[in-house]
């Protein structure tokens, strides 16, 4: 008996020793496991949020066809990256720009891509914006004592001027007899310096005929007040038979007041700038505007995109710190309807049409 307790006595403590040691199996094993579910929440952790996420802004100042090109550039290029890109306009108003860069800098976005409204007025607060850690690129625009923006690309908006005032010369030699009575309208009161470069540029070809006149110059860089401004010059110089305007919404509305006017044939109008409505008026049978010289502002703000991106991601940027890459343009004319066919085929693949 007292060896069958014996023999009891030693199966407890076996059974003890080896509850024993599965617990601290078990307790070994669990603690092994929380350090492999910290490792394992750590490198989901990581793996969820990846490299720190990137977002940027694109800024434009209208809502005309050139700008929308320019905004969807910019998209296009942040898609491509895998970066979010917030978008936004300024609508011509300097104050406005100025509170969307603090806004954006309060919003710790990244980078800005931005078309500013201003080569002076608008560096102030890009710099300071700068300063506080956001990233700035620039389009359509060459910014004065801006070392700090990490690229840009624009036009170069003399030779805009020049090419249509060449296009415009051979008209005038071919079609008037080596004679012309100019008008001007352009946007000086906006963007005096990209306007001021445009029209001098222009002037400058035109001005090579000593048969040129230039009877009036007025701001009208919209479609509606162009309508207006160019009607109104049509009837104080009914003698005025070609009229240039520096950018899509002047040449839109002096095209159409030509049209409204009945001088379809005796007033012939010359522009800046590209796009559907313009395509659509330079192959009109009733033949009033002749020739634009466009830009590109889809690959402008792609680039000026592409530049920022790299330039957050820490990649090489120095060949475009602190300048403007000029971008060429395009000259459409009436007497080429080829390339007015291979433009609008390409605009319309660039809007989504």
């Amino acid at each position: 008996m007292k060896h069958f307790k014996s023999v009891k006595k030693i199966l407890i403590w076996a059974i003890v020793a080896v509850l024993a040691l599965l617990l601290v199996a078990c307790g070994g094993s669990k603690t092994e496991g929380t350090k492999t579910e910290g490792s394992s929440s750590t490198q989901t952790g990581q793996k969820s949020s990846g490299p720190a996420k990137i977002t940027v802004a694109g800024v434009v100042f209208q809502e005309d066809q050139f700008m929308k090109l320019l905004q969807k550039g910019y998209q296009d290029a942040a898609k491509a990256a895998g970066v979010e890109c917030l978008v936004s306009n300024t609508n011509n108003d300097q104050a406005k720009e100025t509170e969307l860069i603090n806004t954006y800098v309060a919003q710790k976005v990244s980078g800005l891509a931005i078309a500013p409204l201003s080569a002076d007025a608008s560096v102030a607060a890009l710099k300071k914006a700068d300063e506080q850690g956001m990233k700035i690129a620039v389009s359509n625009i060459n910014l004065n004592n801006a070392p700090f923006i990490v690229g840009g690309y624009t036009s170069d908006n003399k030779e805009l001027g020049r090419r249509t005032g060449q296009e415009a010369v051979k008209f005038i030699q071919e079609k008037l007899g080596g004679k012309a009575k100019i008008a001007i309208i352009q946007f000086k009161s906006l963007l005096p310096e990209q306007s001021g470069d445009r029209t001098s540029g222009f002037l400058e070809e035109v001005k090579k005929l000593p048969g040129v006149e230039i009877v009036a110059d007025q701001d009208a860089w919209l479609q509606d007040k162009a309508v207006q401004v160019a009607g109104d010059i049509i009837t104080a110089h009914p003698d005025v038979n070609i009229i240039w305007a520096a950018n899509e919404g002047g040449t839109i509305g002096a095209t159409m007041a030509v049209q409204n006017a009945g001088k379809a044939g005796k007033i012939f109008t010359f522009g800046t700038d590209a796009s559907e409505q313009l395509v659509a008026m330079l192959k009109d049978p009733a033949n009033i505007l002749q020739a634009v010289t466009g830009q590109d502002p889809y690959t402008m703000g792609y680039k000026t995109m592409e530049t920022l991106i790299k330039a957050i991601k820490g990649e090489d940027v120095s060949s475009t710190k602190g300048k403007c890459i000029t971008v060429p343009g395009v000259v459409l004319s009436r007497a080429n309807p080829d390339g007015i066919a291979k433009f609008e085929a390409d605009l319309k693949a660039k809007m989504g049409k």
